[in-house]
């Protein structure tokens, strides 16, 4: 019999379809079970006290367990339960966390001090994946993680927020190569009893459940809690016998089956999203479209506001809009999620016939042009037009971003398309290391960890004695070489390798040599095998005797992405070469309990994307909180990371048409960078055997990147600029049964009817000739409304640089005073500064206004 039956043999299962259902739960002595209420709320993993309290209870079994405390409780012996609650130590350790977690979830937080009259506020933050933690395998990668940092963020910060997401029974795959190096895909059931998950209940026990409509069949979804510090994430289940097996399947796999399946998830996530947040009697006045792949939730609002208020669609959609977030993760259109009309026509006609609206009109509000029928139905596109706030993930993600969708406001520039950007962050105690937390804690004070946002805490990393920084990257470092050599020979036992290789992986990697850390997706444009370009340069590098270097990479390529599958096929075969069999290890089944170990340990983190298709990426940030230094291309959050002395970047930004080429010039600047610049600086040693030139850098990059890139400035931005003001607009629109909002539909429709009547009549300006920079000029403007009020509009002067084809470049906008009015026309005026020499122009502009802020409408801007 071969080994894979004998593994089919262990996982062989048997329907018994009448069986009666329940679940075991740990019993523990009185004394112990503190641990219950610890091991079910996901916030001891961000305490490596509270992890190491469930690590001494037996660390096998931790290991085993995966890191899951809930599993682990279940499968640890009784005698050594009692063994534990007889040891003083233990319950010592056990009393402190538990106070520990009873302080967090009790003491003041930064929201309620800044939005004292928030009280009634609560923020629904939606994604399809949420990274938590490695027990709870409901993520695949960047957007996932994100996801769970911004919850854990959140937390700290005392935000009054829900998370909404589906549980997958199967998550996303493990990854595992064969012996030809091709990735290969497995699915593991996850069993919810055994994680720290709750079952939302009933008054009478029973599991709470709810009904979706999709396709005129009914889908049945059960509920679960997953407590986040102060935060519920609320996860939606549909694997249960009320459904019939193909909708059951819908939270079975994440990112799995076809265009069909995805739909079905996807309304499942939005509309049964809100309905779960209905049913648990969570009315939210903000949400948080996470990437588009939740936005079908807007129509389940605007159907319920619609029932349940009497609104019109209109109206309906203007309250929706007031109080949508929406974030946008993807920098090509092709990553956008797109469905056929006649998906839509199938599972969402009963929807959008229930609020009254044709094919047309509801396929309008997904397509970048409203009038092409050829055109399919885009969820970024409706999330952008149903909410009144939008941001990209970096800084160039937001101007990626606004000249992708610019097409949806044609004739807006494109710099003031609607969408902004709030770069993102990481979570830092979640992934720093256990050795550096100590560090801050006694260098630059426990405060760190409360307001990870002080620059002013950062400046004191120079007070770490340059001996103990080293010798704690050293361990890490060793610590990591450790674990990749377990790791490879779990992976050769697996793949069926002879003894000599299996032990001969204890001799991989040196825990001494400089260490490059590469892992992420991989996907084409993120260029994984770029490295291995030059494999003569790339040779000399890493068997260089006296100052060798080492490589280790990690990475899942999507299961239909055949590509990134090759990608990792060639890197495995480049390892099997007799010189770099013990200097280059790839890591199977990338996660986030390996990338911990990677980020913390190695010396160099390696990003190498074709700008600009890396919309943020948050690995870098990771390395960074740890001292590692970062290698990458300008893009994405390295655009503004980078200080030309916390790391290195390769090139300055170019942009390629021809890749090929690109790869030769950016591979060449990667061997430079590392011959010229990184390895003499690693290898130069003083007296003390310490790289103080190299240690200065690590300072400078913690210095300059924990700051700034972590989730609690994220989320200060977000609610500063979205949650707080989205909160008042919601509030104002639903007042006195919805005036406000139904005001200012009757405006939009009066607005709309007369805006092709208005017409800039007449321009004049007192120039003579060039202008002296520092001079002023004067505007006048006359300007015909055609029945619209003055206070409607907002005229404006647009000026800055032109080139020969008339195009402006770096304009700015100063509005124009109203003057005088003779029936239906208007005089305003205005001055241009001359602030710029060059060849400069100027037009007048109309755009519609509220109380004073122009409102970018498409359709509703007139130019001279």
């Amino acid at each position: 019999m071969k080994k894979e039956d004998i593994f089919n043999l262990s996982q062989e299962k048997h329907t018994v379809k009448n069986s009666r259902q329940y679940v075991v739960t740990p019993f523990l002595p009185e004394k112990l079970k503190p641990l219950i209420d610890i091991a079910y709320n996901i916030w001891w993993v961000w305490n490596s006290e509270a992890v190491e309290l469930f690590r001494r209870m037996d660390r096998d079994l931790w290991e085993e367990s995966y890191h899951n405390p809930v599993r682990m409780l279940g499968q640890i012996s009784q005698d050594r339960l009692h063994e534990l609650a007889r040891d003083n130590s233990f319950l010592s350790h056990l009393e402190r966390i538990r106070k520990e977690l009873k302080k967090y979830l009790e003491h003041d937080t930064w929201f309620h001090k800044e939005f004292p009259d928030h009280k009634n506020c609560t923020i629904a933050y939606f994604s399809t994946e949420f990274g938590i933690h490695e027990s709870v395998p409901i993520y695949s990668g960047g957007l996932g993680i994100l996801s769970g940092d911004h919850l854990k963020s959140a937390s700290d910060m005392g935000l009054p927020m829900v998370g909404v997401g589906l549980l997958f029974r199967y998550g996303y795959f493990k990854q595992y190569l064969n012996f030809d190096g091709w990735q290969q895909e497995e699915y593991i059931e996850s069993h919810f009893s055994r994680m720290p998950l709750q079952r939302i209940r009933e008054a009478d026990g029973s599991q709470k459940k709810i009904v979706i409509e999709l396709d005129s069949k009914k889908i049945h979804a059960r509920l679960w809690k997953l407590q986040v510090g102060r935060i519920p994430l609320h996860l939606l289940d549909t694997d249960i016998d009320e459904n019939k097996p193909e909708d059951r399947e819908i939270s079975g796999k994440l990112y799995g089956g076809d265009r069909d399946m995805r739909i079905r998830q996807e309304l499942v996530l939005g509309i049964g999203g809100i309905k779960m947040l209905k049913a648990l009697g969570i009315e939210p006045n903000v949400i948080h479209i996470n990437e588009g792949h939740s936005a079908f939730l807007s129509f389940e609002r605007i159907r319920m506001l619609m029932e349940e208020n009497k609104l019109s669609f209109e109206e309906a959609k203007e309250v929706v809009k007031g109080s949508c977030v929406f974030t946008t993760h993807t920098p090509v259109p092709a990553g956008n999620e797109v469905f056929a009309a006649d998906l839509i026509e199938k599972y969402v006609s009963p929807l959008y016939k229930k609020m009254g609206l044709s094919s047309d009109e509801f396929m309008s509000l997904g397509r970048i042009n409203p009038k092409d029928d050829k055109e399919n139905f885009c969820l970024t596109v409706l999330a952008l037009k149903t909410s009144n706030f939008a941001n990209g993930v970096s800084k160039l993600h937001g101007t990626i971003s606004r000249n992708m969708w610019k097409e949806i406001w044609p004739e807006i520039p494109r710099s003031e398309i609607p969408i902004t950007h709030i770069t993102n962050g990481v979570h830092p105690h979640t992934w720093i290391s256990y050795e550096m937390a100590g560090l801050f804690d006694r260098y630059i004070g426990t405060d760190w960890r409360e307001e990870p946002a002080d620059h002013s805490l950062w400046d004191s990393i120079e007070q770490i004695p340059d001996s103990e920084l080293w010798r704690s990257h050293e361990r890490r470092r060793e610590r990591l070489v450790s674990f990749a050599r377990n790791r490879l020979k779990a992976q050769l036992l697996r793949r069926g390798a002879s003894p000599n290789e299996i032990h001969d992986a204890d001799q991989v990697l040196d825990p001494e040599a400089l260490t490059i850390g590469f892992a992420r997706r991989f996907a084409g444009y993120k260029r994984g095998n770029l490295l291995f370009r030059d494999m003569d340069r790339l040779k000399a590098l890493l068997t260089n005797r006296e100052k060798p270097v080492q490589v280790i990479i990690a990475g899942k390529s999507h299961p239909a992405d055949n590509i990134g599958k090759e990608v990792i096929k060639s890197i495995i075969h480049l390892t099997r070469d007799p010189e770099l069999r013990h200097k280059v290890v790839f890591i199977e089944d990338y996660d986030m309990n390996v990338a911990h170990y990677i980020v913390q340990g190695a010396d160099v983190w390696l990003n190498n994307p074709r700008r600009p298709a890396e919309a943020s990426g948050t690995s870098g940030m990771k390395a960074a909180v740890n001292g590692v230094l970062n290698v990458s291309v300008l893009d994405g959050w390295w655009c503004e990371g980078y200080n030309g002395q916390n790391g290195w970047k390769i090139g300055s930004g170019e942009e390629y048409t021809d890749h090929e080429y690109q790869d030769e010039i950016e591979s060449k600047a990667i061997y430079d960078i590392f011959e010229k610049d990184i390895v003499p600086m690693f290898y130069n040693r003083g007296t003390d055997g310490l790289p103080r030139d190299w240690i200065g850098k690590m300072k400078t990059i913690m210095r300059s990147i924990c700051p700034v890139f972590n989730t609690n400035r994220m989320i200060e931005e977000y609610t500063r600029k979205f949650y707080g003001v989205a909160y008042t607009a919601n509030e104002r629109l639903r007042a006195n049964n919805f005036e406000h909002a139904r005001r200012l539909v009757e405006w939009q429709k009066s607005l709309v009817k007369n805006w092709g009547n208005i017409k800039v009549v007449s321009v004049e300006d007192d120039l003579s000739g060039d202008v002296i920079l520092g001079n002023n000029f004067n505007v006048k403007a006359s300007v015909k409304l055609g029945g619209v009020q003055p206070d409607s509009v907002k005229v404006e002067l647009y000026w800055g640089y032109l080139d020969s084809k008339r195009r402006m470049s770096m304009p700015i906008v100063e509005t124009m005073q109203l003057k005088g009015s003779s029936g239906d026309t208007h005089s305003y005026e205005g001055q241009i500064k001359s602030d710029r020499v060059g060849h400069c122009g100027y037009v007048i502009r109309v755009l519609p206004q509220v109380e004073g802020k122009a409102l970018y409408v498409p359709g509703l801007i007139v130019w001279s």
